[in-house]
């Protein structure tokens, strides 16, 4: 269909004064990217008042080309939750039914939902939706609807055609389209059909998720640790920082009621000494380095460029300067405390950088024990052979485990094992089992699609484990599978590298970061966007995560494919700066053209390859 224009309303006096907190609309910014490839966004964070939402809302309203307005908070019950009082005045039609399609899926979540009290409804040519204000929220509110929208915006449009379309697909009949079944057969892979896997039925028994589904799901059940960052926020300096009043430059101490003029150099005071309390004439100064402790007796420093040598003594020491500008109280001092005061809080914020957390601990003389997630690492194959053994014919060295380990150490985390194993089912559960007793998470690789020697979710039942799900509407990484167990986590990934290294990053790490104790909107990798260099890239029936290198060229982000993106080819990820969300094929999207701006996720620190 035709591009469509959301219009994103975040309503919350929080939010409306900290627009950084506003954590609702940039995740149905996100979710929209990923679920409609032709979408377009216009968003705006506004206070709880009536009159103002209003406003923006009939605004909006009025545009020809904004189709669907989502707002999201402002529909509970507190005094100033008035975003269905301003909505309704505004609505031609209501949409109850829809009302209630978002109602009955947030009741499955949670019994809160029966006190939202949001509206759906069309104003004009615009479907206007009200969701709650919370970020879980919205992303079961929107996954309520997601699939309705287009067909939605047909009947508004009143597009006939496609209506009858639609209606024809929902009934069997395609009586008008004789020729719609294949182009459905060929363009879509049903993410719901499953089986018994069994040799009847060899379709897996998984339904395949949406990425943002598995990745909701993961970061519901894995639980985060707020330990370092309740130690963050509770922790008081124990010092000054400074200590005494420090010199911020190289020059020389005095008391800034001598003037200008000549100085007797009576000392030289270096970084570490004691505070000098020699009385101090106003004809005085000590020499004095940057960092060192200002004389009792001084109250400013004037530097080195603002002076002029006179004399030295017989040793080769000043002991005459001129002072070229006129002193005053406090120059280039830093009092006692000026950097951080002792009993004020060491973190103005969390920050879970190892560098900002190890540094800001280091400088008031604190150490504190440091959690961090336990992660062990398996790779599944009777053909794998580790690196370091000689060739062996049939088998294939195995770049799983050194390739995890690396990026886990890459991102801040430890490896405490790593295993290479056969595809044994006694063996991998002895593995498995006795690895849960030391560690948080095990990340594998293998052993979790449908082959015969896939042993990895049998396994996880008989561990007494709770398989969330088993195959994700993706590509690579469709066997990506997720299962806990009380605070144990397991990760299976697929064998294929490619596979292993895309969902790693997509969802494994996330988890890890979030089970550390990061911000939920800080856990998943960056999201930037791309204008495609590739002249064009047919289009997977699923959304696909390619390797891509990036290039500025004045100033703008380009993104060029990294070859053949076959699965097994671990060589794709050779110069991979980010992975481009390319969207499934439809009938109407074939492929991806260069020119096209597409959403993609930032591998890596430095993820500009080449400046033009």
């Amino acid at each position: 269909m035709e591009s469509i224009t959301f219009g994103i309303l975040t309503i919350s006096d929080t939010c409306y004064h900290e627009p950084v907190k506003d954590r609702s609309g940039p995740r149905l910014k996100a979710l929209i990217a990923e679920s409609f490839d032709n979408s377009q966004v216009v968003s705006a964070v506004l206070p709880d008042e009536r009159d103002l939402i209003q406003r923006e809302l009939r605004k909006w309203i009025d545009r020809d080309d904004v189709s669907i307005i989502i707002t999201t908070g402002g529909t509970g019950f507190a005094p100033r939750d008035v975003t269905p009082e301003a909505t309704k005045p505004l609505l031609d039609k209501d949409c109850n039914q829809l009302t209630l399609a978002i109602a009955l899926t947030s009741l499955k979540k949670t019994k809160f939902a029966a006190l939202s009290r949001g509206v759906c409804g069309i104003a004009g040519n615009t479907l206007v939706l009200n969701f709650p204000g919370s970020e879980k929220a919205v992303a079961e509110c929107f996954e309520a609807v997601r699939e309705l929208l287009p067909h939605a915006l047909h009947l508004i449009g009143n597009n006939v055609a496609l209506v009858q379309r639609t209606h024809a697909e929902v009934q069997g009949t395609f009586q008008n389209t004789p020729a719609l079944p294949q182009l459905l057969k060929r363009d879509h892979v049903c993410p719901h059909k499953t089986g018994a896997g069994d040799d009847i039925d060899r379709n897996s028994p998984f339904p395949m998720l949406p990425v943002h589904q598995a990745l909701d799901t993961i970061l519901d059940v894995v639980q985060r640790n707020n330990v370092r960052k309740q130690q963050m926020d509770l922790l008081l300096s124990p010092v000054n920082i400074p200590p005494f009043r420090a010199s911020i430059k190289d020059g020389y101490a005095m008391k800034s009621s001598g003037f200008s003029g000549t100085k007797r150099v009576v000392d030289c005071i270096a970084a570490g000494d004691k505070v000098n309390v020699h009385p101090l004439q106003e004809d005085e100064c000590f020499k004095i380095n940057t960092g060192a402790p200002i004389p009792t007796h001084a109250d400013c420093v004037v530097q080195v460029e603002d002076t002029r040598l006179l004399q030295r003594d017989k040793y080769g020491e000043e002991s005459l300067v001129d002072i070229l500008v006129e002193p005053k109280s406090g120059l280039d001092i830093r009092p006692v405390g000026y950097d951080l005061l002792k009993g004020d809080k060491v973190f103005p914020a969390a920050d879970y950088s190892p560098v900002v957390y190890k540094s800001l601990l280091a400088s008031v003389g604190v150490e504190q024990q440091q959690y961090k997630p336990k992660v062990a690492i398996v790779s599944t194959g009777s053909e794998l052979l580790p690196p370091q053994e000689p060739p062996v014919a049939g088998k294939i060295y195995d770049s799983n485990t050194t390739m995890l380990k690396e990026l886990l150490l890459y991102f801040g985390f430890d490896c405490r094992h790593q295993f290479v194993l056969g595809d044994d089912l006694a063996t991998i559960k002895s593995c498995l089992s006795n690895l849960f007793d030391t560690v948080d998470f095990v990340i594998c690789s293998g052993g979790v699609s449908m082959g015969d020697k896939d042993y990895i979710k049998p396994v996880l039942e008989d561990l007494q484990f709770k398989l969330h799900f088993g195959r994700v509407n993706m590509k690579p990484g469709k066997p990506m599978t997720f299962a806990s167990r009380s605070n144990k986590y397991f990760f299976g990934l697929p064998g294929n590298p490619v596979s292993a290294f895309v969902t790693f990053h997509l969802f494994a790490l996330p988890a890890i970061r979030w089970a550390d104790g990061w911000e939920r909107v800080k856990c998943s990798l960056p999201i930037i966007n791309v204008s495609l260099l590739n002249e064009a890239i047919e289009l997977d029936s699923r959304p696909e995560y390619v390797r891509a290198s990036v290039t500025s060229i004045n100033g703008q982000l380009h993104a060029s494919v990294n070859g053949n993106q076959i699965s097994s080819r671990l060589q794709s990820i050779v110069g991979a700066d980010v992975l481009i969300h390319l969207p499934g094929r439809t009938a109407a999207k074939t492929q991806a053209c260069a020119g096209e701006i597409y959403s993609a996720s930032v591998l890596r620190y430095d993820f500009i390859s080449r400046y033009e």
